[in-house]
C-alpha cells in the first residue's frame, strides 16, 4: 500500500484561507483521522488528496510519486485511490454485483477476473447473499458496504473516506466502525477518514488530527490527544471537560471564590484549568476544594453529579456505586486526579 506526503499544502478559494501550511506524513497501512467541526477545512484537504481538488501552493506525494504540485498534477483517475462519501452514491439502476464490479469494467479486467475479484470482495464485506438485489432493496448500512466494497475492489493504494457513517442510525454507525476498521486491517490499506465525531476517531484511528478554521491543531494517538490536549480547543472537542478560570499566585492557582490548588508550573496570569469529569474524586469529609453536590444522575454503571463550585458548574463522573451517598444540596470535597492548565 502507500504512505501520502503534504509538503508545505495550502488552499485558498479567493481570500479565503481553507487549509494553512500544512507539512505531514500519513504512514503506509495507518488509519488516520481528520477531525473536527464543520468548515474546518477536512473534506478538502481529502479532496485535494483525491485530486478533485488543487492545492494553491505546496506538494502532495503519494510514496515517492508526486501528484500535485505548482508544475505537476495527476488526475483523480491515475492516482488509483479509492473514495467512499457521506451519500452512498451507489448506482440505482445496477445490482450489487455491477455496482462493486464498476470500476473493474472500467479499467478493462477480464470477465474472469471480475468476477474472481468482485466475489473475494463482497464476502469480506458481508454481501455474498445480496449480490442481485437492487440498492433500493438494501438498508443503509448494506448501500454503504457496496460503497466500501466497490472502493476496494481495484486494490487502490489509499482509501480516503468522506463521513461515510454520518447517514446511519446510531446502532448501525457504532457497528460499521468495527467492520470498516477490520476491514483495513484484512487489506493492510492506508486510510484517511473524515469525520466530526470524535467518538467514531477515538474508536477506529491510529492517529487522529485534530483540525480547527483550517489548521491542524495536534496530531497523535487517540490516547495521547485525549489525556495531554496541547490546547483549550483539542481539550474541549475531545471528550467532556470542565475549565474553572483563574490566576497564577505565588504557586498556587486561585479561583474566583478564593479557593486554591497547588501548581508549580510555568503558566502566569489568568489561566484556564481543564479537568475531566471521571479524573475527580468525591468525598463527604476532605479534599482539595469544597463545593456543593446541585445534581446526580443514576446511570447504571456511574454516578454522573453537578457539583456548584464558587459559581461555577463542574460535571463529575464516578462509579455508580457511589449514588445517594452524599444528597442535593449538601458540602462535597474534590480531589484532582489529573489536570491540565491553558493560559487565557
Amino acid at each position: 500500500m502507500s504512505s501520502i506526503t503534504l509538503n508545505g499544502v495550502t488552499k485558498f478559494y479567493g481570500d479565503v484561507e481553507i487549509i494553512k501550511e500544512l507539512s505531514i506524513t500519513f504512514e503506509d497501512k495507518q488509519f488516520i483521522t481528520l477531525l473536527g467541526p464543520s468548515g474546518c477545512g477536512k473534506t478538502t484537504l481529502l479532496r485535494m488528496i483525491a485530486g478533485f481538488e488543487k492545492p494553491t501552493s505546496g506538494e502532495i506525494k503519494i510514496d515517492n510519486l508526486t501528484v500535485s504540485s505548482p508544475e505537476n498534477f495527476i488526475p483523480p483517475n491515475e492516482r488509483n485511490i479509492g473514495m467512499v462519501f457521506q451519500s452512498y452514491a451507489v448506482w440505482p439502476h445496477m445490482n450489487v454485483f455491477d455496482n462493486v464490479a464498476y470500476p473493474l469494467r472500467i479499467k478493462k479486467f477480464s470477465r474472469r477476473e471480475i468476477n474472481q475479484k468482485v466475489s473475494e470482495i463482497l464476502e469480506a464485506v458481508h454481501l455474498s447473499q445480496y449480490v442481485n438485489r437492487m440498492p433500493n432493496e438494501l438498508s443503509g448500512g448494506q448501500q454503504q458496504r457496496v460503497a466500501l466494497g466497490r472502493a476496494l475492489v481495484s486494490n487502490p493504494r489509499v482509501l480516503l473516506l468522506d463521513e461515510p457513517l454520518s447517514n446511519l442510525d446510531a446502532k448501525l454507525r457504532e457497528s460499521m466502525r468495527f467492520e470498516i476498521k477490520d476491514m483495513q486491517k484484512k487489506f493492510g490499506i492506508t486510510i484517511i477518514y473524515v469525520t466530526h465525531d470524535q467518538s467514531e476517531a477515538m474508536a477506529m484511528s491510529d492517529k487522529i488530527i485534530i483540525f480547527n478554521n483550517g489548521e491542524a491543531q495536534q496530531i497523535g494517538t487517540p490516547v495521547e490527544i485525549y489525556n495531554e490536549p496541547v490546547n483549550q480547543f483539542v481539550a474541549d472537542f475531545i471528550g467532556k471537560i470542565n475549565f474553572i478560570h483563574g490566576d497564577v499566585i505565588d504557586g498556587k492557582i486561585i479561583f474566583s471564590g478564593g479557593q486554591n490548588i497547588k501548581y508549580n508550573g510555568k503558566k502566569r496570569g489568568h489561566v484556564v484549568v481543564a479537568v475531566r469529569p471521571e479524573d475527580m474524586t468525591m468525598s463527604p469529609h476532605n479534599g482539595m476544594l469544597r463545593g456543593t453536590l446541585s445534581n446526580s444522575y443514576y446511570l447504571g454503571d456511574i454516578n454522573d453529579c453537578r457539583i456548584d463550585l464558587d459559581g461555577t458548574e463542574l460535571r463529575v463522573v464516578n462509579s455508580g456505586r457511589t449514588y445517594g451517598n452524599i444528597k442535593a444540596g449538601e458540602i462535597i470535597w474534590l480531589d484532582f486526579d489529573r489536570y491540565h492548565v491553558f493560559e487565557e
